[in-house]
């Protein structure tokens, strides 16, 4: 069987890169199928003001594997979106399998999708880390519809994300299912559900010291961490004012910050980024009127400002992929504080270093997290609550056992083998 995976390519940074890259592995890794990534050669209108190429890491994340990478779309220039197409249906797939993770590339992705439709051979396939974005503004709703319509089978991570493709396509009679089976009843699109599975790219290291990273860090007894880039929905600045409650009641925690400012990635004096920061500025004002500008979102700034500069470790930049796993080893539990959520690639991450989580109650977390059981959850934007179940993960903390237990059927080679189901 062909299989191609069309998203951003190992080349570029991020969770959706990371998923891309793994699924790709899963599905060579069985030795059926011949696999290809499309990806990017950028993925976004020229003015948004931020590098997306990795820069840092020196792995391959590939190396081993028998993927062949096609670096060819280029969301500001058409021409390369029929490019793909007709590489993509010359590599004759039987399955097309798109990452789907922002309402802007709707455009390219729906064309891209419309085209291949033509071929009935090829089932397309549409594998969905959110429906219904943030800023939930009409502009998303549309590219949003534009770019998924044309799937034949859907993917998504939550029943929530279920519910939201429901009212975005209302005319469409979904078809739910865990296994992947396809009944292919006439009228009906399958949804197959399944969950995030978890990040086999990083993995912990039997030679890393994590006592000695503590020591030379200035880590106390009990560790939280906050991974990857720094988004205003990933609600960092209720993290640094929970752990400060935490702080003022008790000495012995830490909190280390590991990720890279979401907009702050390109030189500030230069021309270009001054340019693109302008532009950018009045299409958002322009097209999204009630969204946040993030460009604005700076909670880093709570650390001086409630005085926790002793007691929080911070990393803003993009860590490179040798480098994950030092976060992970030397922390008791991740923390995910998010107002909403997708399924998080860091909790997919934190699971395959048996960490266990402290969130809030959005999104599919009360899907994933058994408050007591795997982690602890707390009500979203109470500081009170979220500090709390900070201190419940010290005082009642999770059995590693549990979290390997919870993810048991969570593996890459279960989501491919579903993705490949033979129908009903």
């Amino acid at each position: 069987m062909k299989i191609i995976c069309f998203g951003p390519g190992p080349k570029f940074k991020g969770g959706i890169s990371n998923y891309n890259t793994s699924l790709a592995k899963a599905l060579d890794r069985r030795g059926d199928c011949e696999v290809h990534i499309v990806s990017w050669t950028q993925q976004y209108p020229a003015i948004i003001p931020r590098e997306f190429v990795d820069k840092t890491s020196k792995v391959d994340l590939l190396e081993g594997t028998d993927v062949k990478v096609h670096y060819l779309t280029n969301y500001n220039n058409p021409l390369s979106w029929l490019e793909t197409y007709r590489k993509i249906r010359d590599l004759q797939p039987d399955k097309v399998i798109f990452q789907w993770a922002i309402a802007i590339q709707g455009l390219p992705m729906g064309f891209i999708a419309r085209k291949l439709r033509q071929h009935r051979e090829i089932e397309v396939i549409f594998d969905l880390h959110f429906v219904i974005q943030k800023e939930n503004s009409k502009l998303d709703r549309r590219f949003t519809r534009y770019g998924i319509s044309p799937a034949n089978t859907f993917i998504a991570h939550a029943y929530k994300t279920v519910d939201e493709l429901r009212e975005l396509l209302p005319t469409r009679q979904l078809e739910v299912t865990e296994s992947g089976a396809r009944t292919r009843v006439p009228g009906t699109t399958p949804v197959i559900k399944l969950y995030h599975p978890i990040y086999d790219l990083f993995a912990p290291r039997a030679d890393f010291d994590a006592r000695a990273f503590r020591q030379q860090h200035g880590l106390r007894e009990h560790v939280f961490l906050f991974f990857g880039f720094i988004r205003k929905y990933k609600g960092l600045h209720n993290v640094i004012r929970a752990f400060a409650e935490l702080a003022r009641r008790r000495d012995d925690v830490s909190l280390i910050i590991c990720g890279e400012s979401f907009w702050d990635t390109l030189q500030t004096d230069k021309l270009s980024t001054k340019l693109k920061n302008a532009t950018f500025g009045m299409a958002k004002k322009l097209f999204l009127k009630k969204a946040d500008d993030e460009r604005d979102y700076r909670p880093l700034e709570l650390i001086e400002e409630l005085q926790l500069q002793e007691k929080v470790l911070v990393k803003n930049e993009f860590v490179a992929n040798e480098e994950v796993h030092k976060y992970f080893q030397a922390s008791d539990a991740v923390v995910l504080f998010y107002s909403y959520a997708t399924p998080s690639g860091v909790e997919s991450i934190s699971y395959n270093f048996q960490l266990p989580a402290v969130a809030t109650r959005v999104g599919h977390f009360p899907e994933t997290i058994r408050d007591g059981y795997n982690g602890y959850l707390a009500e979203p934007d109470n500081i009170a609550d979220m500090a709390r179940q900070l201190e419940r993960m010290i005082e009642q903390p999770i059995p590693r056992e549990n979290i390997k237990e919870t993810t048991r059927e969570m593996s890459w080679d279960n989501y491919a083998t579903a993705i490949l189901a033979d129908e009903a």
